[in-house]
């Protein structure tokens, strides 16, 4: 009868399912609940648990230390239900300077070292939460990130912790789950805000660009790592090895060689290695070491390897990186939770998904601040009413017999809420004072004007994610520091740039923006009466605008109308021959249709002790230091906030003391310093250089440059020359002085250019004509006259470019031989080709 009884309680189930189904539920466990990190802040729970404990114990940076034991208990007491010695053994990796980029853990006692030595027992050791961590839980109470049950349902626990900046990429993490195990290295704070900054910017910035900015791994142990295609691999894929190196050098003494190690790779345990090296001199592996000596103290890392006189040192070095952990490998598996999920993760998805999750923290927290402030506004506005009608709320309370009478004689005469009312019978006296009223006014403005500044960053993303780059950037200020780990470039690995000589080269754009690149050796120099060569083969209406030498790895910044910049290096520019017409600039750089090249400067290094001076058509100047420039995308960069109806007309290179000379199409000008404009910062619009009439614009803008002429050119083809100590130095953002007479005859200015007589000046027409001609050939004159001609253009053309030729040896060559193919070989030319910098073929024939 028991039996019976027994049987319903039984079921059958095959043995293999069952294990497989146990050992599912086990698995997902230890990946969520213990190996993995989540990609929001970067922990695993017992990293979790053990800040969140310890900032509920109120162990801040500035309260004395707690005993460990006191943490160890309350972490596996409240909320993780494991062995002591797994956590205490999590808190102390939390608290050594050689395990974690930036420690979280103020850790005050011994808490073990890089030789392997154990900390001590959790009850001889103190610690407290360090400034650092205080970032990852701050703003947890406003309700920013949601809150679980801790294991047996009485207490509860952060699922996530705000993590104001990226912990996962900043101090790494690894961890082993079942069946994957995740491995990523620490970086440098500086660069990652830096990334996220840039994807802020472009959302659609891919992994190798961001590896511009975010270098490579940064280990606390400093060292060097080979090479970059494991990084470029593990940034791309998630998954990549890097080579990592002890800092060693060669020191000679006494005639005898020594090698100093003063950094090891990251986890590398130094007493280990200093007895691995001496096994291996004993075993006579490596040959030539006669003492092997650990030097380390407080002050740093220094491991001594005396040799013989007879050996090669750099042969030993290599030797010790070959056989010893002095060189060893960092697996990258970058494998995070995302969703609750395990997912392989690049750069780019990494900072995404933390992005996203600090866009949730601030609307969270913006949603929070604006309920406590309406919250708060709606029990001024019960007091406010109270004040305005003193005597009688006065009255009313004297003649309730009790609170609850007296409060709902306020809410039915006043008609206040429950909570107004209240308030009003909570009043101190003190209150009532003049003074107190103020405030009480005051606050009632603050706080309007808090609920309208949070409704409107609800409203609008750019403005949640401009808060996330001010606070980024506040982190970074606080708490970064300089790059430790050196990036060098690994034995056998070479990069694609390296395989490119070094070389001068012309690069050439022309009006309607085809770019090429050409060897300066092309044009050889010639004398007058040679062949020539022939010049580029262009459209009608098309000429060459910007013609300048490079180096093959210098940059060239083009500057376009619309206010934006665009970066490649030289190299990146096809080079084709001579009478190529060249390569769509467009296919190179992502300009947006409308956008014209105005300005191309090249670059060898960008650095803060120079400047771009930006003038646009309305009349506003900027000054930008260079270094702000020395990281833009391949989708351009936002080189200056352009009002509205403005364009972008010249960029020069100065070094902040030069002076400015601008000019307008109706002949005016102005002459000032520069440094007259403050620096500003790359995405300022930039001040009033000149003040405008109404029918009038800026056409050009140059530097002075002493002793030199100013040249002026009409849009009908008449120009001049006058000194430039005609022209006086003024304050900027005024009206200028008058620099040539415009009458119907000579037409608007539609060129201005410093020059000097050694220099030869280009004059393009709209239909394509083009005339070359000496400087000094050109009439000098007053500034208030019109000019005398300078090219016959027909009626219904007009002069579209003026450019500067300087008669360096290239630029000379390039020019006579384009001259000469005109002048003396026409035959020789292929019909519709046309030599690059002179005359149509129209006016050659008439010639």
């Amino acid at each position: 009868m028991a039996e019976d009884q027994r049987s319903p309680q039984i079921r059958g189930r095959d043995i293999g399912t069952e294990m497989r189904d146990s050992f599912m539920d086990y698995a997902m466990s230890i990946i969520v609940s213990r190996a993995l990190p989540d990609v929001r802040d970067g922990l695993k729970p017992v990293h979790r648990r053990i800040l969140f404990a310890m900032s509920e114990l109120g162990m801040s940076p500035d309260k004395p230390y707690k005993k460990s034991a006191r943490i160890v208990g309350e972490v596996i007491g409240k909320y993780h239900p494991h062995g002591d010695s797994a956590v205490y053994e999590t808190m102390v990796r939390m608290a050594q300077d050689f395990s974690l980029r930036y420690m979280l853990i103020d850790g005050h006692g011994n808490f073990g070292s890089v030789d392997g030595d154990m900390a001590a027992a959790m009850r001889y050791t103190e610690a407290r939460l360090s400034k650092i961590a205080m970032e990852m839980l701050r703003d947890i109470n406003k309700e920013t990130i949601d809150f679980i049950p801790n294991y047996d349902g009485e207490e509860h626990e952060p699922a996530v912790l705000p993590a104001r900046f990226p912990q996962l990429l900043v101090n790494g993490v690894s961890g082993i789950a079942v069946g994957m195990a995740t491995n990523i290295p620490p970086h440098n704070l500086v660069e990652v805000i830096d990334g996220l900054q840039a994807m802020i910017e472009y959302p659609e910035i891919t992994s190798d660009e961001l590896m511009e900015f975010i270098k490579g791994p940064d280990f606390p142990t400093a060292g060097l790592v080979m090479g970059r295609s494991g990084i470029r691999q593990a940034y791309n894929t998630g998954r990549g090895s890097v080579t990592m190196r002890a800092r060693a050098v060669i020191e000679e003494t006494s005639g005898k060689a020594r090698i100093l190690v003063h950094e090891l790779p990251y986890q590398v345990n130094k007493a280990r290695l200093v007895e691995k090296i001496a096994e291996l001199v004993r075993d006579k592996n490596i040959d030539g070491i006669t003492d092997l000596r650990d030097e380390s103290d407080r002050n740093g890392m220094r491991i001594v390897i005396e040799l013989r006189r007879d050996v090669n040192p750099s042969i030993v070095l290599n030797n010790l990186y070959k056989h010893t952990q002095m060189q060893s490998n960092f697996g990258i598996n970058m494998i995070a939770l995302v969703n609750g999920e395990p997912k392989v993760l690049s750069l780019k998805d990494v900072l995404y998904h933390y992005l996203n999750h600090q866009i949730e923290v601030i609307r969270r927290r913006t949603e929070y601040d604006l309920r406590k402030a309406r919250a708060r506004a709606h029990i001024l506005e019960g007091l406010r009413i109270a004040l305005d009608h003193l005597d009688e709320v006065i009255a009313l309370i004297r003649a309730s017999r009790t609170a609850d009478e007296a409060r709902d004689g306020l809410i039915s005469r006043f008609e206040l809420s429950q909570e107004q009312a209240q308030a009003i019978l909570d009043m101190r006296l003190q209150r009532l004072t003049g003074l107190e009223r103020d405030k009480i006014e005051a606050e009632y403005a603050e706080l309007l004007r808090k609920i309208a500044e949070y409704e409107e960053i609800l409203a609008n993303e750019r403005l949640i994610l401009g808060i996330i780059s001010e606070e980024l950037n506040e982190l970074k200020e606080r708490f970064g520091d300089e790059r430790r780990t050196e990036l060098a470039i690994g034995e056998n690995e070479i990069l694609d740039e390296d395989l490119i000589p070094r070389e001068d080269v012309i690069i050439t754009v022309t009006h309607t923006g085809y770019v090429k690149r050409l060897p300066v050796k092309t044009y050889r120099s010639q004398k007058r009466g040679g062949r020539g060569v022939i010049g580029m083969e262009t459209k009608e209406d098309d000429f060459v605008e910007h013609l300048f030498v490079s180096n093959t790895h210098h940059y060239l910044l083009f500057f376009t109308n619309k206010g934006k910049v665009y970066r490649l290096k030289a190299y990146e520019i096809p080079e084709l021959s001579r009478t190529a017409r060249g390569t769509p600039i467009i296919n190179l750089i992502q300009i947006e249709q409308g956008e014209t090249v105005n300005a191309v400067i090249p670059v060898q290094e960008f650095d803060s002790e120079h400047y771009l001076f930006f003038a646009t058509r309305q009349g506003v100047v900027k000054k930008t230091s260079l270094d702000d420039y020395a990281n833009i995308r391949k989708v351009g960069l936002i080189a200056i906030s352009l009002r509205e109806d403005d364009d972008l007309i010249s960029v020069k290179l100065t070094d902040g003391q030069k002076e400015i000379i601008m000019g307008t199409a109706q002949g005016m000008s102005i002459r000032f310093l520069e440094s007259d404009v403050r620096f500003m910062g790359r995405s300022a619009t930039g001040v009033k250089g000149i003040q405008l009439d109404d029918n009038d614009a800026v056409i050009d803008m140059d530097v002075i440059i002493p002793e030199q002429d100013v040249l002026i050119v009409t849009a009908k083809g008449y120009g001049k020359r006058t000194n430039i100590e005609e022209y006086r130095t003024q304050s900027r953002g005024g009206k200028g002085i008058k620099t040539l007479n415009v009458t119907d005859k000579n037409g608007p200015v539609v060129g201005l250019k410093v020059v000097s007589n050694e220099e030869d000046l280009m004059i393009m027409t709209s239909s394509g004509t083009m005339i070359r001609t000496s400087i000094s050939g050109i009439s000098e004159m007053g500034r208030i006259t019109q000019g005398v001609r300078l090219i016959n253009i027909r009626e219904d053309d007009a002069v579209a470019t003026v450019t500067k030729v300087e008669r360096s040896e290239e630029a000379e060559a390039l020019v006579e031989a384009a001259v000469e193919a005109v002048d003396g070989e026409l035959e020789n030319l292929d019909e519709g080709a046309l030599p690059q910098l002179d005359v149509a073929p129209g006016e050659a024939e008439e010639e």
